[in-house]
């Protein structure tokens, strides 16, 4: 799994690490410090740093496996932009119902976006 996996899921489940585990990706993944870094600022040894982002790099993917919320998210955001280029495309018919529509469809797209 890429950082940029690994960052959404913890966007998404980040609050149900420990603080300890939450500490330690921070620094890993958001901050960039390596492991002996880590080690040094939390007082810790570096195996405890990794075995602390193992823990939560595991739980992250276990409760995504169990959940699917970034998927279902990611799989939602698809449709939308799909929905939105579709009633894009609309707006340019002549008759002003399709257009109306259209505008209806874009608004409530733009909704579920927020």
């Amino acid at each position: 799994m890429d950082a940029l996996e690994m960052t959404l899921l913890y966007d998404y489940y980040g609050d149900l690490l420990t603080e300890r585990q939450r500490m330690c990706f921070d620094l890993y993944h958001n901050q960039d410090f390596s492991l002996a870094e880590i080690a040094q600022e939390l007082q810790v040894s570096r195996q405890g740093v990794y075995d602390n982002l193992s823990r939560a790099e595991a739980t992250l993917r276990n409760l995504e496996e169990k959940t699917g919320c970034v998927r279902r998210s990611m799989n939602t955001r698809r449709a939308l932009h799909t929905i939105l280029e579709a009633a894009d495309e609309l707006k340019a018919y002549p008759d002003e119902s399709v257009q109306a529509l259209s505008r209806r469809i874009i608004a409530a797209a733009e909704g579920l976006e927020e």
